[in-house]
This record gives structure tokens, C-alpha cells and sequence, in this order.
């Protein structure tokens, strides 16, 4: 076998490591899609579930707030 051939061959199968890479690069592009549309859907529960606390946080401020005077009562 010369040369030539040799390089041939070895050129059919460095295309078919490229094919398979590209191919492979598109499954991971389509998994880290996948990724990040479930990291954006946590992130949106998250704001959702710390607001409710933060909402009763803030009345329950409030609520003491107001139930706290300065002046002492006249008896």
C-alpha cells in the first residue's frame, strides 16, 4: 500500500470522528437547552416561594409593629 492510499484511509476515518463529534456536539447543544429551560422553571418557583415568605414576613413585622406603643397607659 502506498502512501497515498494510506492517507486516504486515513482521511475516511478522520471524517467519520468528525461526523460523529458533530453529531454528538448537537445532542449536548440540545441537552444544555433542556438545562437551562429547567434551571429558568427552578429559579421561577424559587422567586415565587421566597415572596410568599417574605410577604408574611413583612405582616408579621407590621403586626408587631403596631402592637408596640411608647406611652404608658394612664391607670
Amino acid at each position: 500500500m502506498n502512501k497515498v492510499d494510506e492517507l486516504k484511509k486515513e482521511i475516511k476515518k478522520l471524517e467519520k470522528l468528525i461526523e460523529k463529534a458533530k453529531k454528538e456536539n448537537a445532542e449536548l447543544k440540545d441537552e444544555v437547552g433542556s438545562l437551562w429551560a429547567m434551571m429558568d422553571e427552578i429559579t421561577k418557583s424559587d422567586i415565587e416561594n421566597f415572596s410568599h415568605i417574605l410577604e408574611e414576613l413583612k405582616a408579621d413585622v407590621i403586626t408587631k409593629a403596631l402592637m408596640v406603643t411608647k406611652k404608658v397607659a394612664d391607670c
